[in-house]
């Protein structure tokens, strides 16, 4: 069976949310192809994962055996998380873009996953690339929205792009690989014309081609 960990970071409402529109459009399409589908909700935006503390640096760093009470609580939502990460074999992100990258909840829910002993080791016989992942063969779909445009490759604001390339990246140390990346996303919202109209009818039924193709 398989599992999907579904994470939502907009503030907005769902009737409201571009992002969230699109997440529910590629569940409910894949739902309905793999009605046994096991699916883990996290909504960031209503439940914010906490931020990194003293505290918690103090308590990832101590051995896992000699943690007191205190330390283990600072790792508690940390270690619910990662066991999340773990169960799933495919992660969908839904988060817009917020002043040029990702909402700061889906930055703290990445720190919090990102961390060694539990996704990733640390061994300076790597040279230059110390970091590695120790999970691995997961798929993660990221649904987007923009409230401009040109932000893909090559695009007039491409230069702007700070959560396309940092999702990327972070997705690495929890064992989802480069190719198995897969993106849709919505512009022009804040211009509101046909051209933003355009984009929300081929988001959408990008979204559901895309959850039947990695459904099959």
């Amino acid at each position: 069976m398989t599992t999907i960990l579904s994470l939502t970071a907009s503030v907005q409402d769902d009737a409201k949310s571009l992002s969230r529109t699109l997440s529910r459009i590629f569940l409910d399409t894949w739902s309905q192809r793999l009605p046994e589908t096991r699916v883990i909700h996290r909504d960031l935006a209503v439940s914010p994962p906490p931020h990194m503390s003293k505290a918690w640096g103090a308590a990832n760093s101590t051995p896992p055996d000699q943690r007191n009470d205190a330390q283990r609580e600072a790792l508690a939502y940390s270690d619910a998380a990662i066991d999340e990460v773990e169960a799933a074999d495919l992660i969908v992100i839904a988060a817009p873009m917020y002043n040029y990258g990702m909402p700061a909840t889906l930055k703290a829910w990445f720190d919090q996953v990102i961390r060694v002993g539990r996704t990733l080791s640390f061994d300076l016989g790597r040279g230059d690339f110390p970091l590695a992942s120790t999970l691995s063969g997961k798929r993660l779909v990221v649904l987007s929205s923009h409230g401009e445009f040109g932000f893909e490759l090559g695009g007039i604001r491409q230069d702007w792009n700070f959560m396309d390339g940092h999702i990327a990246t972070c997705a690495g140390y929890i064992g989802v690989a480069k190719e198995d990346i897969h993106s849709v996303s919505i512009d022009y919202q804040e211009f509101g014309d046909e051209r933003f109209q355009r984009s929300v009818e081929q988001a959408k039924a990008a979204a559901r081609e895309l959850a039947v193709e990695l459904s099959q």
